[in-house]
């Protein structure tokens, strides 16, 4: 199933997420802009999408002409107006500020045409305060997309509270274009899938913290034992300590002490180790990320 009246996509933020949804978009045949707020960062998403597009060429996943046919559909904006003016759906991947998002939102609604379907793929943070910031809230929902987009099939769906009934499904059926399977899930802390991914984050580095393993062996438990693609502290590294912290952070907030953030958490965001953008997280990684 596809939704034939979504072909023009914009994406907000050229970041690790951003820059990956609007590959995805453009891979689905959406002509699609995407904006942030400084033309450097536009210009290394953009350059991060080409590299990501000849890498699938050279490994078979797309034919030679491909590449420069999908980055075709893809252009920069600085200009968040302007960017949105045109758009049938509106992703944004900024970062996970509440605030920040709502004047975000406020300014898009305005914006975007009255059709547009309104998206936030925040991990955490609660959708219907961020839909409350619009005109026409019944119009916004969560596509919580996963690092990275143009891998990982899963697409989140969340629902808030004022999201209306053809506005959850204009959404399954634009994540049935994208070749993405989803899921829907009500508006509540964490969602589904930050809240059980980070019990199992916190739990591992609460092991490692009381030497119960090394960080090496406590992944390769749950690979090996569990068949999971990747161990709970590598993928903290892959999503960035600094944000696994944030998430941590906002759900003891919200959900009480089993989320309370690890010390070692803490002191390694304090000492920069961040992850893979950094170079160093529980492991050590081969370069920083050029995010």
């Amino acid at each position: 199933m596809s939704d034939p009246a979504i072909r023009r996509a914009t994406v907000l933020g050229a970041g690790t997420m951003g820059h990956g949804i609007a590959q995805v978009c453009a891979q689905a045949g959406c002509d699609t802009v995407v904006h942030d707020v400084s033309l450097d960062l536009v210009e290394r998403g953009l350059a991060r999408i080409r590299e990501n597009l000849a890498k699938a060429a050279e490994k078979g996943k797309l034919s030679p002409e491909d590449p420069a046919r999908i980055a075709g559909r893809i252009r920069g904006s600085t200009d968040l107006e302007e960017a949105v003016r045109n758009a049938d759906v509106v992703i944004e991947a900024i970062p996970e500020d509440l605030e920040l998002k709502r004047r975000t939102f406020e300014r898009v609604s305005k914006a975007a045409p009255p059709t547009a379907l309104l998206a936030t793929n925040t991990s955490s943070l609660p959708v219907s305060e961020i839909a409350a910031a619009c005109a026409d809230p019944a119009r916004v929902l969560g596509l919580h997309f996963f690092n990275p987009p143009a891998v990982m099939k899963l697409l989140e769906v969340v629902r808030a509270e004022t999201t209306s009934e053809e506005t959850l499904a204009r959404a399954l059926a634009f994540a049935g274009r994208l070749g993405k399977t989803a899921i829907v899930v009500r508006d509540a802390p964490g969602f589904a899938t930050s809240r059980l991914g980070l019990a199992l984050g916190l739990e591992a580095m609460r092991m490692l913290e009381q030497g119960v393993a090394s960080a090496k062996d406590i992944d390769t438990a749950m690979k090996l034992g569990y068949g999971h693609p990747m161990g709970p502290l590598e993928l903290t590294d892959l999503v960035g300590l600094d944000v696994r912290l944030a998430i941590a952070e906002h759900l003891e907030r919200e959900l009480g002490p089993a989320f309370r953030p690890p010390e070692i958490l803490r002191r390694l965001v304090r000492e920069g180790r961040l992850g893979r953008k950094s170079g160093r997280g529980f492991h050590e990684s081969p370069s920083p990320s050029k995010e």
